[in-house]
């Protein structure tokens, strides 16, 4: 990999080798499965998709951006990982769903390509995952058009996100693969806001994600102190 590329090549390798099971609902990817519609939910009744032009950063194997297809977005999907990438594209075609593409870059080389080419911009779960956060966030904000909303999603760095997000959900109840997740690279929501204004993104609300192991059952909140997401606006 050009060693100039915004990526891990041990994150990668890691979705790449679990590729395969993204869309089963039982899986691995079994939280996106049922984080996705609160998650799209949010963003449509923030930015209604319908007819805009989207673009996800880190989309793995397509199911937000197959979601907000469904919803009349035009929307692209974009990662390093060439076999997540070949999921996305194939479930795609079985799903049949028209208005989504996927292509292997990075979002700084599309913001050098396609800058304010967006309405919408999305990039869940995926800043925790890359050594420079703050440059996916820049790329985000260049490649959307002025007044565009960005949405990023990731985990709280702090003693309750490192027993909830990593001992809770990897290692007790082993809801993601062990590893999944680094305390060192998980972000508070201050660097994150920090990240935001110094790419021109007015943060516009910020949400919790919350989850009972009992019942099963993921919600959004006012509680940010593990999962959180943030809506912005392109100044």
């Amino acid at each position: 990999m050009n060693p100039n590329v915004n990526a891990d090549p041990a994150e990668l390798a890691k979705f790449s080798d679990l590729a395969h099971r993204w869309w089963d609902p039982e899986s691995e990817f079994r939280p996106l499965h049922q984080i996705n519609p609160l998650r799209l939910n949010w963003i449509d009744g923030l930015a209604a998709l319908t007819g805009k032009t989207v673009l996800d950063v880190g989309c793995g194997g397509g199911i937000l951006s197959d979601s907000m297809a469904r919803k009349g977005a035009q929307v692209t999907g974009i990662d390093l990982s060439t076999k997540a990438l070949r999921v996305a594209q194939l479930h795609a075609l079985e799903a049949g769903t028209a208005n989504v593409q996927y292509r292997e870059i990075s979002a700084e080389a599309l913001a050098a390509e396609a800058p304010a080419s967006y309405d919408v911009g999305t990039c869940m779960e995926m800043l925790e995952h890359v050594p420079d956060p703050a440059s996916v966030v820049r790329a985000c904000s260049q490649l959307v058009k002025p007044g565009g909303w960005v949405f990023f999603s990731t985990i709280n760095r702090n003693p309750k996100s490192f027993l909830f997000a990593i001992v809770g959900a990897e290692y007790v109840l082993q809801m993601l693969p062990k590893g999944t997740h680094e305390y060192a690279k998980m972000i508070r929501p201050s660097e994150l806001a920090a990240y935001c204004r110094e790419a021109e993104l007015e943060l516009a609300q910020t949400r919790g994600m919350e989850y009972n192991p009992l019942t099963r059952r993921y919600w959004l909140s006012g509680d940010t102190s593990v999962n959180y997401l943030l809506a912005t606006r392109k100044a």
